[in-house]
């Protein structure tokens, strides 16, 4: 007898997963590991920066009371008394009609307190004029003005980028405390499935997903073991999927989640004891996609519809992954574009189509990356984002105002809002 499924929505599907994370705890690494991690600290300024006020542009330091009436028909000049290099400390202050040449970066001398770019002044014997007052601050660098010491200005649970590592380098953390990374394991399931490197076959195809999801982990830096294929023989992935379980912190499984003959995971899931969160969602592609949860592990089972499982890893495994690691912007970015092209398939689940976002001359415009049923492959190479179309209609067309989710975008949103 087939099994009837219950379809749920997508955002019901997604906050179910969110709900069964368990994070694993932090650890101490150096900066240069750091990286497409997630902090478990907040990153505290322990200091001004600047730390001392310094010039934002190669120029000369002077008074800005000393600029005072300054025009074309009455330039004033100023003596040059010596250089200021990044790094570099001047001697003593400037007085009256003196100034001091100084570099992008370095501190500016006592009394001073404007800067004259060069490209404001006319070079002369031993100094410069200018043709314009200056006000006080004028093209300054004030300590303190990019970050306060004790600010807080980074939370725990963001992802750290190069800009966060810039960041912790400026105040001194050579070692960061950030959330542990959980190791992944990948299990492809299906008699018809042959390895990479084999020749095809009738009846067989070759492996995609496996090495598929492999990259989408890697993209992520999380580490993962490989258990290979598996034939459709119950005992024999049964045996598998307990080993992969025992070794890893969460389990993605690709195909078996269908409602055939062949179809394992739902009776594996049941033998181990696993708790069933869904087993179909109201999306297309990747209706079957099945998670379940084993104490505090999740075990994912994708389509073994290459575009389906694609899809089932982004919208559910990649943010789960994230919250596991107590990242606080788990989920893809969203834009509004235009539809590039006529879709006129019905909807009676929401589809998330591979498609491609460009910027054009009339905004950004999106468009199907082409051949988009759920075992198709190309369009997974082509896209470079999810078009996204709601259930209950009778298709789109060119130029309706469309919602996207952006792939591969290194730095995610808080909240779930499709």
């Amino acid at each position: 007898m087939v099994e009837t499924r219950k379809p749920i929505q997508v955002a019901e599907a997604v906050r179910l997963v969110m709900e069964h994370c368990h994070p694993l705890g932090t650890e101490t690494i150096p900066l240069e590991q750091a990286y497409g991690r997630v902090l478990a600290e907040p990153i505290i300024a322990k200091h001004d920066v600047p730390s001392f006020d310094r010039s934002p542009y190669d120029g000369f330091a002077v008074r800005s009371e000393d600029t005072s009436g300054a025009s074309g028909d009455n330039r004033i000049s100023f003596k040059v008394i010596g250089e200021i290099g990044a790094g570099h400390v001047a001697d003593r202050g400037i007085g009256p009609g003196e100034a001091y040449r100084i570099m992008t970066g370095a501190q500016i001398p006592d009394n001073a307190d404007a800067i004259v770019m060069l490209e404001q002044t006319v070079e002369e014997e031993n100094g410069f004029t200018i043709r314009k007052p200056f006000s006080p601050g004028e093209n300054f660098s004030y300590k303190g003005e990019d970050a306060k010491k004790g600010e807080v200005l980074i939370e725990a649970g963001t992802l750290v980028h190069p800009g966060t590592i810039a960041l912790l380098a400026t105040f001194g953390y050579a070692e960061v405390e950030v959330a542990r990374r959980p190791i992944a394991g990948i299990l492809s399931t299906g008699t018809e499935l042959l390895d990479v490197a084999d020749e095809l076959v009738p009846g067989k195809i070759r492996n995609s997903n496996g090495p598929m999801i492999a990259a989408q982990l890697t993209r992520m830096g999380i580490p993962y073991k490989s258990y290979g294929m598996q034939a459709d023989q119950l005992d024999a992935c049964t045996a598998i999927v307990e080993k992969a379980i025992a070794e890893t912190d969460f389990l993605i499984t690709t195909g078996g989640v269908s409602v055939g003959d062949y179809d394992y995971l739902p009776a594996i899931y049941e033998r181990l004891g696993a708790k069933v969160l869904f087993n179909k969602v109201a999306m297309r592609p990747g209706s079957v996609t099945t998670v379940a949860v084993l104490g505090e592990k999740l075990l994912f089972g994708l389509s073994g519809n290459p575009s389906a499982c694609f899809t089932g890893f982004e919208l559910f495994t990649r943010p789960a992954v994230l919250n596991i690691m107590g990242g606080t912007a788990p989920y893809m970015p969203h834009m509004k574009a235009t539809l590039g092209d006529d879709f006129t398939k019905p909807n009676p689940f929401t589809r998330f189509i591979r498609a491609v976002w460009e910027m054009t001359a009339d905004g950004i415009v999106a468009s199907p990356a082409g051949f988009n049923k759920s075992n198709a492959v190309s369009s997974i190479a082509r896209g470079n984002c999810l078009l996204v179309l709601p259930s209950g209609t009778r298709g789109y067309t060119k130029g309706m105002e469309v919602d996207i989710l952006l792939i591969g975008a290194e730095q995610g949103v808080r909240e779930w809002v499709l």
